[in-house]
């Protein structure tokens, strides 16, 4: 706006020279003269009546800005579509406003068309001025409320955790229903929102949750092992928000406000029995949410969006959903063992004393040393057994290990049948028969050095005279008594001697 009046008070009213009101105004002394002589022609005299506006006076002295001659009013873009347009991989503004001036040759120029689009993204909601490509960023985040859910036999009432996921192109929306918030309710959600999404996006953003970060910072933060191992089984790459940046997940943020919004407030007069019954009525909810309402700024559904932006750019699905694993630090044991809630599993020996790390997961437990794995085992009950690899055992604990019930009985048959008698009330005249197995397989190792025919005569030595150990037969083959027959043996001359008493001592 121009400073006629001023320019006219001063000179008309206070009779200052052209030099000094172009110093106290801030313009030139020429424009002050030209500013003059308008007034003058304008037939016009000082005081100005009041009921003449600034607009107005202005408007007498140089008169109403019109178009030029000959000017036809450029072709408006639909800004929304531009916008929708920039979510595509590779498209620019450069790209989108040489489309429109072929289309439209008399159209706004580069220049114009930018400052134009600017204007007009600046008008829009605050979550909405972020750009994101599409299926660039997958923002993820736990809801701040809970839904009751009544245990119908107990009645006992437990909270359910709302799990939020939005795709950052198209706000495509999805929720759902855990008991806890965490590590494993953490990536089930995730498997569930890859399916209902039907891709991976390039970027995980979590906020800094310890579920997902274990040390937090601006520059390079901890993320955690099994939630990095998901996301490399997808394709895609962590990155969390920075530290007291909420703006960071703004999409996710303000679509947890929707959530909440929308099934807090629904389901206020509701009563869930079940997990599944609050993940079915969300799932109502989400599907009115994505399909049905129209954003205004893009005239279009979050579906339909998601289907022109996102979904062309997501990375494909693995054949298999990622399952969840818990890693542990363990240390081996004398016995080659690793001990997991109350089960043992066996490494190769050679790592007794180190200490290892153990991946486990519903069905299966991995041994790490290092990057290097050493050992994989299908999971064990928390039965105190133990699950050994034959493989991991050295060798002489392996020959002995290789001896079941049923092959000692096989060997004994195989030598001779007094042999696999012996073996049988060996076995039977002990508590347990446990007991008596390495009694058997000291007698059955005693052929290598012995011989198969002295052992089988050496336990029928050793039954004639009920000797049924291992120390007995071995002392019966190394004195040569297996040659004599218990009935033939020669019997020992009576002992004499004063201090002795007789039979005859107890009549």
């Amino acid at each position: 706006m121009r400073q006629v009046r001023e320019i006219l008070r001063l000179s008309l009213e206070a009779g200052l020279s052209t030099r000094v009101v172009g110093e106290r105004v801030g313009i030139g002394p020429t424009t002050v003269r030209d500013t003059l002589r308008r007034f003058a022609r304008a037939g016009l005299s000082w005081p100005v009546p009041p009921e003449i506006s600034d607009a107005e006076l202005e408007g007498r002295l140089y008169g109403l800005v019109a178009a030029k001659p000959g000017r036809r009013k450029q072709a408006e873009p639909d800004w929304s579509v531009v916008a929708r347009e920039l979510k595509r991989k590779h498209v620019t503004l450069q790209v989108l406003w040489e489309e429109y001036i072929a289309e439209h040759p008399d159209g706004y120029r580069y220049s114009r068309y930018c400052e134009l689009f600017r204007g007009w993204e600046g008008r829009l909601p605050l979550t909405m001025r972020q750009s994101h490509g599409g299926g660039e960023k997958l923002f993820v985040d736990y809801a701040g409320d809970t839904l009751p859910v009544v245990d119908r036999q107990t009645g006992e009432v437990r909270a359910a955790h709302i799990f939020v996921a939005v795709m950052g192109g198209s706000s495509l929306s999805f929720a759902c229903a855990t008991w806890t918030e965490q590590l494993a309710d953490w990536i089930e959600s995730h498997n569930a929102a890859f399916a209902f999404f039907g891709g991976a996006a390039q970027l995980l953003v979590p906020d800094n949750a310890k579920v997902a970060v274990i040390r937090a910072c601006h520059f390079d933060p901890m993320v955690n092992r099994s939630y990095t191992d998901m996301a490399r089984h997808y394709g895609t790459a962590v990155l969390p928000a920075r530290p007291r940046k909420p703006r960071d997940k703004a999409k996710v943020e303000a679509c947890v406000g929707i959530v909440e919004r929308w099934l807090f407030g629904r389901f206020r007069k509701r009563i869930f029995y079940s997990l599944a019954e609050v993940n079915a009525a969300i799932a109502e909810c989400m599907a009115d949410l994505n399909d049905v309402r129209v954003l205004r700024q893009f005239g279009k559904t979050r579906r339909q969006l998601f289907e022109e932006v996102d979904a062309p750019n997501l990375k494909p699905l693995p054949h298999e959903p990622w399952v969840h694993a818990e890693w542990r630090r363990c240390r081996v044991g004398l016995d080659y063992h690793i001990a997991i809630e109350r089960h043992h599993y066996s490494v190769p020996y050679r790592f007794a004393r180190r200490e290892v790390e153990a991946r486990i997961t519903a069905r299966t437990v991995e041994v790490f040393l290092g990057s290097e794995r050493i050992a994989v085992h299908m999971r064990g009950s928390g039965n105190g057994r133990h699950t050994t690899v034959p493989e991991h055992m050295p060798s002489s604990h392996r020959r002995y290990g290789e001896w079941t019930p049923a092959k000692i009985r096989e060997e004994a048959r195989r030598i001779g049948p007094m042999l696999s008698l012996l073996v049988e009330k060996i076995i039977e005249s002990r508590p347990h028969p446990e007991q008596g197995y390495r009694s058997c397989l000291g007698i059955i190792g005693l052929e290598k050095r012995f011989g198969a025919e002295r052992l089988e005569a050496a336990a029928l030595r050793a039954l004639e005279i009920e000797a049924r150990n291992y120390p007995s037969v071995k002392s019966i083959l190394e004195k040569g008594l297996d040659s004599i027959p218990a009935s033939k043996a020669p019997e020992r001359e009576p002992i004499l001697h004063a201090n002795l008493r007789g039979s005859d001592y107890y009549h």
